[in-house]
Parts: C-alpha cells; structure tokens; sequence
C-alpha cells in the first residue's frame, strides 16, 4: 500500500552536504518512493511547520532528510499540545547530519540506500518519546520533546561551543569540542529527583536522560537504553579532574563506562533536575542542540510516536 509522503529536507546539514548532494538523494527517493511532497527548511523550527501541517493535510509518512536536530524537530510536529495529531502517522528518518546518533538506536545502517530500504520494506515501531521543561536563556518556561537523548553538565557546553564553531564556520569534531569544553567547566552540584525519590546532592559532569543508547557522534552512553520500554537511563558522571576524564573518555565510545566507580545507571519516569545554587548555569541539550538550562524536568510519553527502524 502506498502512503501519501512528505520529505522534508535540511540542506544546511552535514555541513551543507546534504543540499549539494540533493540530486543524487532525489534520484534515490524516486527509485524507492515514487510519489512524495518534498520541501527544504530555510530557517530554525521550520521542520516543525512543515511536518504539523502535512500532517493535518493527510500525509502517512514523514521521511526527515538532516541530522538528530532536524529530526527532533520534524517529531516534533506529530504533535499538538502534546498529543499527537494522527496517532497513525509514520516517521522516517534518513541520517544525514554532523552525529545522526537517533539512527543507531534504530539500528539503520549508514548510506542512503539502507535508509530507504529501511522505510520502505521493514515494519514501524511504536516508541516513547521524552518531554523536557526547562528554563531557556532568557529564563521563560520553555517545553521541547525528544526523540533521543536530552542531557545536562558537559553535554550542553559541548553543543554550544559546536554552534559556536559552525556560525564561525570552523571544523571541530565532537570529540575535540568536548575535551576543549571539559578544560573550561567546573562541575556543577545538582539536586535530582526520580520518580518522586530524592537522590543525594552530588557534583555531576554529565547527567543523560537517555531514551536511545548513543549520542555525540557515537558515545554509547546508555548502551542498554531501550526505545520503547517506558522508562528513561538516566547516567550520571560524577566530576572528574583532568587526567582521570582523559584516561576515561574511550570508555563512553565502547559502552564500558558504566562499571567506573564515578558512574551511576537509574532508570525512571521522570526525573527533575535543579542547580543546588541559584548562581550556577548548568546548560542542557536536546537531540544534539543547546536549547537551555536548568532548572528541568523530563518525563516519558509512552509509545506514542511511530517509527520505520530496527529496535
């Protein structure tokens, strides 16, 4: 059966390789798809746009061409005073960004064509997606879902100093960014609660709340998170100085961090985050973009979006 798609593309992503190989990915989407609506994203946000009112058109499918950003924002759209708008739509997703790491807990092969044959032949899944309230940095209430992994500390350092990179035009891998922003943070004490339980104020670098298994271009920081079971692995790195984060960083890329004494794994509903002092900015990131900062909480919405992937 034939659904009725709208693609939507970021030609800015992957560096601006996506649009320069835009003949050749419509070529593919011909070959695979037949009929589809295509449109470009010319500004922050515009995917959401663009994905609600297809929605509301009577589109089945939404395939995202670009990075995890783009992709958090096209889900965003499935939405509506958080509620999805046909519980029935499809979402697909065809990495082509910086880290695309929401593809590797949906087990998508790299390449094109892998995608495609992703959306095209394997069935949808029902997954849970995240929910986080937060301050932005003007201070007003502000709420984003997430499709994959929202954390605090290190990880929203690192993200704005790769926005900071890409505005200046500069090539900086993740790896590099977050050794340069480690070198410049001082770790932040944070108060945080699970499920109602008040855990022990502790000095933390990084605090994951993780619906899928990987992010910064590969970090496996929540190897056995899983998309569709109700709860979110929440991984919280103490602090660190800076031999013992050089000695450990490997350990994110291969999952083995997790037995290191600084290391803890709770796995929960909702969680709230706050700064045990008013005078700390402890930052956060959503899907791999610096949206904000604490004080925030996450919850899960359960099965609630439906995906073309491999879980």
């Amino acid at each position: 059966m034939r659904l009725k798609t709208q693609v939507i593309v970021n030609p800015e992503s992957d560096r601006g390789r996506t649009g320069k190989k835009w003949s050749h990915i419509k070529e593919a989407l011909k070959s695979f798809l037949k009929e589809f609506k295509c449109d470009f994203t010319e500004k922050p946000l515009q995917a959401t746009e663009i994905s609600r009112t297809a929605i509301k058109e009577g589109s089945e499918l939404i395939i995202g061409i670009g990075g995890d950003g783009t992709v958090n924002e096209i889900a965003n759209g499935f939405y509506e005073n958080l509620t999805p708008i046909n519980p029935e739509t499809i979402l697909g997703v065809v990495p082509s960004g910086r880290g695309s790491d929401f593809s590797r807990s949906l087990n998508i092969k790299p390449g094109l064509k892998s995608a495609l044959r992703v959306i095209t032949q394997d069935c949808c899944s029902a997954i849970d997606i995240g929910r986080v309230s937060y301050k932005d940095h003007a201070c007003r209430d502000q709420t984003r879902l997430f499709l994959n992994i929202s954390d605090f500390g290190l990880g929203g350092e690192v993200c704005r100093r790769m926005n900071m990179d890409r505005l200046e035009r500069k090539t900086s891998s993740y790896l590099k960014s977050t050794v340069a922003a480690f070198l410049n943070y001082r770790n932040k004490k944070v108060a945080i609660t699970v499920d109602g339980t008040e855990l022990a104020d502790a000095t933390y670098l990084i605090g994951a709340v993780s619906n899928g298994r990987v992010f910064g271009k590969g970090m496996k920081v929540a190897p056995n998170a899983k998309l569709d079971d109700g709860l979110f692995d929440l991984v919280l790195i103490k602090g660190m100085k800076v031999l013992e984060f050089c000695r450990n960083v490997w350990r994110v890329y291969t999952g083995r961090h997790l037995s290191h004494p600084k290391v803890e794994l709770i796995r929960g509903r909702t969680i709230a985050a706050v700064p045990a002092s008013e005078e700390d900015e402890v930052l956060i990131e959503v899907d791999g973009e610096q949206l904000g900062k604490l004080p925030a909480t996450f919850d899960i919405l359960h099965k609630t979006i439906l995906v073309k992937g491999n879980l």
